[in-house]
């Protein structure tokens, strides 16, 4: 067993000495509610405002992009909910407890869509944080130049790293204290822009296909809960196991769904009233925003979209290093933490110096990874269903155990749904997905009238969930009685 699978003799320290360990019992704390504050902070980004525009662009109206936009928000982060029940049985990182499901050595290929996902995260956050401050600052007029964001950057990911190595209580500490003031700001951003609202054009927007608005509830689903389902049992594991069931559920859905809600659909008012604004998001989803604002505000703004940002990303790098240590690479925890932040910052490097598009990258990394990612999120769930024992612990960390080396079923679930997934997906950056498309009925891939409905991402949640739970079951059965 690794030492970072080993649990730790101590936890005084400032940082965090849990790596991959199952919690012990005696360092179990806190109540469901506590979930909240992790998961607002992470979604109150004013991000979620520019998301009005994404889903605006599927064609559709108002009132239909919110629905779509309401309906895939709290439906992704239910699933966020379910798996941080996991956490709480199992007290072990999300990561690890998928190994019961695909086994010790099979469970590498989650692992490595989760982190490739996590630490995707990251890199859009802190590149998105980075470009918004070069924009406020030269509304300002106190901007040097790339000078303006370099000094940016470092800040941002200095936070970001640092929080990550720190790890859980000082997160959860400093997510508190984030989902208040963030909350705080982002209501003196609607007040001062409110204005800004034309009802006239708010109302006479079009309607949109029906597909459209499929396809429109699949992007914030991907964008939203479906990015966070690899690291729901994260933040529960430390909950006692006696902690209610559905308050871990519902107050994690409450936590992550409450502030996009609110965002997306005054996003949704802002752009259907301004085509101009709308256009500008396509280039700087964040520093757009700013055109609606007075210049006295707009330093608030700026440390309201920045630490927005930043909370989410700390997130992501607390999870994404949990993963990297899941698989297989011996260190510390915080050391892991650190390595993510590098790959970070060489990403960050690319995309705001380099890169002449952030927006089409963006949504294609969503599509591209969120159908395995949901594949994972239906195998997992169908797993966890099955289970009515608890979680072995020791097995968890060694492919002689219960669990084995390779769970079948789960694996060729994963791969199924997601090359099933990939073929009912379009999206501009990667030209080979759809393949499907056109065989099942559903209209030529370029411009036909399922094209951007993303049917793929819930097709792919779908057979993952029913071929692990029909096929797992003897398997999940014989596990159990070996205890």
């Amino acid at each position: 067993m690794a030492a970072t699978e080993l649990p730790p003799s101590s936890t005084t320290t400032r940082v965090e000495q849990n790596g991959i360990n199952v919690i012990a019992e005696s360092e179990r704390k806190g109540s469901p509610r506590d979930l909240f504050w992790p998961w607002c902070a992470a979604n109150i980004s004013v991000f979620a405002i520019s998301y009005g525009s994404f889903l605006f662009g599927f064609g559709i109206s108002v009132w239909q992009a919110l629905i779509a936009g309401v309906l895939g928000t709290i439906l992704s982060f239910l699933l966020v909910g379910l798996v941080s029940l996991a956490g709480k049985r199992g007290s072990a990182p999300t990561m690890v407890l998928s190994r019961a499901a695909f086994g010790v050595r099979g469970n590498a290929l989650p692992a490595v869509v989760s982190y490739l996902l996590l630490v995707g995260w990251e890199t859009v956050l802190v590149s998105l944080a980075t470009l918004a401050t070069s924009t406020v600052f030269d509304r300002l007029g106190w901007s040097a130049g790339a000078t303006t964001k370099i000094v940016a950057f470092l800040v941002v990911a200095a936070i970001v790293v640092v929080a990550g190595c720190l790890g859980f209580d000082a997160i959860m500490r400093l997510q508190t204290w984030l989902t208040i003031a963030l909350a705080f700001f982002t209501l003196g951003y609607i007040v001062l822009s409110v204005g800004s609202i034309d009802w006239n054009a708010v109302m006479s927007a079009p309607s949109g296909s029906p597909t459209a608005v499929i396809g429109a509830l699949v992007l914030a689903a991907t964008a939203l809960g479906l990015g966070w389902v690899n690291a729901g049992a994260d933040y529960s594991r430390y909950l006692p196991r006696r902690a209610s069931a559905g308050g871990v559920v519902a107050w994690t859905t409450f936590g992550g769904s409450l502030a996009p809600v609110i965002l997306i659909a005054y996003g949704l008012l802002l752009v259907a009233s301004n085509e101009g604004l709308n256009a500008e998001i396509g280039l700087d989803p964040i520093g757009a925003l700013t055109n609606v604002l007075p210049t006295w505000y707009l330093v608030p703004f700026m440390l309201v979209a920045v630490f927005g940002l930043v909370a989410g990303a700390v997130l992501d790098i607390y999870s994404s290093g949990l993963t990297l240590l899941t698989l297989g690479v011996r260190i510390a925890r915080w050391k892991a933490a650190l390595i993510d932040g590098v790959i970070m910052v060489i990403g960050t490097i690319w995309l705001v110096f380099f890169a002449t598009d952030v927006l089409g990258p963006f949504q294609g990394f969503l599509i591209t990874l969120g159908v395995p990612i949901t594949a994972w999120c239906g195998v997992f769930l169908a797993d966890l269903a099955l289970r009515r024992e608890p979680y072995a612990e020791a097995d968890l960390y060694v492919s002689r155990g219960r669990y084995g080396a390779v769970g079948v079923s789960a694996v060729v679930a994963m791969v199924l749904a997601t090359v099933v997934g990939w073929g009912m997906v379009v999206n501009s950056t990667l030209t080979w997905q759809g393949y499907l498309l056109e065989p099942f009925g559903l209209g030529p891939k370029d411009n036909g009238p399922w094209t951007y409905a993303n049917l793929g991402v819930l097709a792919a949640f779908v057979l993952g969930f029913v071929v692990q739970f029909v096929f797992a079951r003897g398997r999940v059965r014989a596990q159990e009685l070996e205890g």
